[in-house]
């Protein structure tokens, strides 16, 4: 029996994109350009974020491979034959289906796609030494060159597009956040808030998104000793009446998501919980004011640093201030040269979008215990900027009656 290595499957018409033409031939023509300079010839991204930025197409991995190759002219992605025609429907380019009839069928689609290009950029942070290996073999007259490094810095300023398409996301954060504090109760387990919550967003997005995918939108929501992290997932923990409560709501939408993050209590709060909260507020407001164009991310970081020192606080600061938002989910990507730590030295420029979380963690044991975090999401502007987070924070708003 002989069956196909590699197959096409438009299967149906496109649906409405995310973005416009413009806005991807605008990403593309900007990659396109650094290839130019550095002489490479094609490109092969691997990770979520740089193939669903250049082609509004989220592959679903399951174990495969999966791929984008954009050369001078085109864009194609590479997907599995399980997915069926949904690849082609959701990328901007072409699609090339790699079936398994036979093993490393995926490497046969890369090399008929790469062609004769004399030398390849692909993500050495994403790429496996086996892959790797693999994809030398397929492509022996080629170079092999690293292009994430050149790739991040493309998504870290935003378009307008960007811009308006994270800041519909952050307002369906908000709404999120309200679900949360709507289900908060004595007696009510964490998931359930949590469920409340996701629920309630996914609903905002379909009918934000009516020609959207749906996945990956989601909820932590943890009490008591469970805030001590910042990432901690949610269990069935029951809440108590004083809990320390965190919110963290992640609406996704087309491989993009945004974050609201609160510090809450359940009914009441001790004098020593409300003196530390107020002080991770005023950490909140202080690292707000100082995201402006010219300004360091590390001299940011180095400034916060201080207020917390001030109370002795310092050593119970979990994590760096913030960082930046775009194609991004828990389990895929980050523009590492913008986030808000030491030592990073990345300057602010207008159109960059980033996060302000300060977080402390006292542990059990100490008064006050518990895990302190405010999260507003702020568009970086020619002369400051403005924060595109709309809930409130702070002992006046947030002890749920």
């Amino acid at each position: 029996m002989s069956m196909p290595d590699l197959i096409t499957m438009p299967n149906g018409e496109k649906p409405q994109p995310t973005f416009s033409a413009d806005e991807m031939e605008s990403r593309l023509c900007g990659l396109r350009i650094v290839m130019a300079d550095h002489n490479i010839d094609a490109v092969l991204f691997t990770s979520y974020h740089n193939i669903n930025y250049y082609s509004d197409f989220l592959y679903c991995s399951f174990g495969r491979p999966y791929g984008l190759v954009v050369d001078e002219k085109n864009q194609t992605s590479i997907s599995a034959n399980l997915d069926g025609g949904q690849p082609y429907r959701r990328t901007y380019g072409d699609n090339l289906i790699f079936t398994d009839w036979r093993q490393d069928n995926y490497f046969r689609a890369v090399q008929k796609l790469v062609g004769g290009a004399k030398t390849v950029g692909i993500e050495f942070d994403h790429i496996n030494i086996q892959n790797l290996e693999k994809l030398k073999a397929a492509l022996p007259d080629s170079k092999i060159v690293d292009i994430a490094a050149l790739a991040t810095p493309l998504r870290m300023i935003k378009s307008e597009e960007e811009i308006a398409h994270i800041t519909k996301m952050t307002a369906i954060a908000d709404l999120g956040g309200a679900a949360c504090a709507q289900a908060v109760g004595a007696g009510v387990a964490e998931h359930e808030v949590a469920l409340h919550s996701t629920q309630t967003m996914v609903r905002e997005i379909a009918k934000t998104w009516p020609d959207g995918e749906l996945l990956d939108t989601w909820t932590w929501f943890q009490s008591g000793i469970n805030t001590d992290g910042a990432h901690n997932p949610v269990t069935s923990r029951k809440i108590e009446k004083g809990d320390i409560l965190s919110l963290n709501c992640f609406p996704m939408v087309a491989g993009y998501y945004v974050a609201l993050e609160r510090t809450l209590f359940c009914e009441s709060a001790t004098d020593e919980h409300i003196r530390l909260w107020e002080i991770n507020c005023q950490v909140h407001d202080a690292g707000k004011a100082l995201i402006k164009p010219g300004v360091r991310c590390c001299d940011i970081a180095n400034a916060l640093n201080e207020i917390y020192a001030e109370h002795n606080l310092l050593q119970y600061r979990t994590f760096g201030y913030g960082h930046s938002f775009g194609v991004l989910c828990h389990y895929y990507g980050r523009e590492a040269g913008l986030e808000l730590r030491e030592d990073i030295e990345t300057v602010l420029k207008p159109h960059m979008v980033i996060s302000m979380e300060p977080m402390i963690t006292l542990p059990e044991g100490l008064p006050g215990a518990g895990g302190y975090r405010e999260h507003d999401i702020l568009v970086v502007t020619e002369h400051g900027n403005r924060n595109i987070t709309g809930y409130p924070y702070g002992p006046t708003h947030n002890i749920i009656e």
